[in-house]
């Protein structure tokens, strides 16, 4: 048992809980009474592990930057989430929850996503079982995340591109739910991150919780002790942000810091920065901090990185950085992009711009030279090649990180 742990009725102190609309509360409650029970099986753990190590690739290398431990004075270790299988830890989370959906009889999969990982680990997941599957996808993101919605339909899945609101993940997440409250009995609602009604953000977070696992045992082997001094992850909705804290949240030595979209600015108006400008309310089925004015309407958040513009964040993080537990960065898209260019020139790594924003955060703090920092590389970069090539510096640009922000920074600035 944790401090941390989700009460009985779904929240993480003021966050979390399940506002629903009626039609849902059958396959909601359903799901409530299950889900441990099932997770918690020796069935569903064989079932699982089997398939993180022998399909996805487990475990994900725990890799010592030498350039990145250089430049902070430090000791900085990359955890590789990148490396598995559809190239982000969405995976781990989506066939964790499609063997709940198989084992509650479910025959359909309802799923959104923003950044297109979840939406290609949702449907690659389907083909491996054999069920059909729609992912809601918001046309902004559809236009810049192409390769993806090409390899989700590859897949089989049928993408429906999201024409309301700014067309990102926040429509995306509504459109799904309209879906699953039309087929309540056939259809599971595969949600890609900490967010949701309870059982969703608990749910995620310890299919997730595989990551932090994977890193105790490697930082054994590695360092001569289980626990690091910091841990660095982007978050948007929260998931991998969840998977690299959850074993050590009752260890107060391991600094926690959480580097969410600032897009152009915290004070702009042009962010998704949930956990620095948002204040409380309800969003999706759960209460968290949001990205709302002093009506109540949700603003349109942004960021450069379609899979961290999102107006809410998981009820956990809210809860750890309200008490204190976690710190929140709003890392600028500037400097997200100085981050992706840096590790890409020095350890021939290129993150998803999601995962940049975590490698920017480094940047903010003052580190000692015992010290040991995890960052956990939550995806590839592949799919955001079009955006890169649009901001890559032209010609002999040095690759340290300030010459690359400096080159970079009237660009995205306009």
């Amino acid at each position: 048992m944790s401090k941390f742990d989700v009460s009985e009725n779904g929240f993480f102190g003021r966050y979390g809980g399940a506002y629903i609309p009626e039609i849902l509360h059958k396959c909601v409650e359903e799901l409530q009474k299950q889900y441990r029970q099932i997770i918690d099986s020796q069935d569903f753990q064989e079932e699982f592990n089997q398939l993180l190590r022998d399909y996805v690739g487990r475990p994900s290398p725990l890799y010592l930057s030498q350039s990145l431990s250089r430049t902070h004075n430090c000791r900085v270790y990359l955890k590789r989430e990148d490396l598995n299988h559809t190239g982000a830890h969405k995976i781990n989370n989506a066939i964790g929850q499609i063997l709940v959906a198989r084992r509650m009889g479910k025959k359909r999969i309802v799923a959104e996503t923003g950044a297109g990982q979840h939406g290609v680990a949702t449907a690659t997941v389907c083909a491996l079982m054999g069920m059909p599957c729609v992912v809601y996808m918001g046309e902004t993101d559809v236009m810049r995340q192409r390769p993806n919605v090409e390899k989700m339909r590859l897949l089989g899945a049928e993408v429906v591109p999201v024409k309301s609101g700014n067309k990102t993940l926040k429509d995306a997440c509504n459109e799904a739910i309209r879906d699953w409250c039309c087929h309540p009995d056939d259809t599971f609602y595969l949600i890609g991150s900490t967010m949701g009604p309870h059982p969703y953000p608990d749910m995620v977070a310890r299919l997730q919780s595989v990551i932090s696992a994977e890193i105790k045992q490697q930082l054994l082997e590695k360092e001569g002790r289980e626990s690091p001094d910091y841990l660095v992850a982007c978050i948007g909705g929260g998931s991998n942000a969840a998977g690299t804290v959850f074993h050590f949240l009752d260890d107060d030595k391991v600094r926690i810091l959480y580097a969410e979209a600032g897009g152009k600015g915290v004070g702009t108006g042009m962010t998704a920065a949930t956990l620095n400008a948002g204040t409380e309310g309800v969003l999706h089925g759960f209460r968290s901090l949001v990205m709302q004015d002093e009506d109540g309407q949700i603003l349109e958040p942004y960021s450069i990185s379609a899979g961290l513009d999102y107006p809410g964040v998981g009820p956990l993080h809210a809860h750890l950085v309200k008490i204190g537990r976690a710190e929140a960065l709003a890392v600028k898209d500037n400097e997200a992009l100085a981050a992706a260019f840096e590790l890409n020139r020095t350890d021939g790594i290129l993150p998803a711009l999601e995962s940049a924003h975590a490698l920017a955060a480094l940047h903010r703090v003052t580190f000692r030279p015992k010290d040991v920092v995890v960052v956990t590389l939550s995806g590839r970069g592949d799919k955001d090649m079009d955006t890169y090539l649009k901001y890559a510096p032209q010609g002999n640009c040095p690759s340290d990180y300030a010459s690359l922000l400096k080159a970079i920074k009237a660009q995205t600035e306009k």
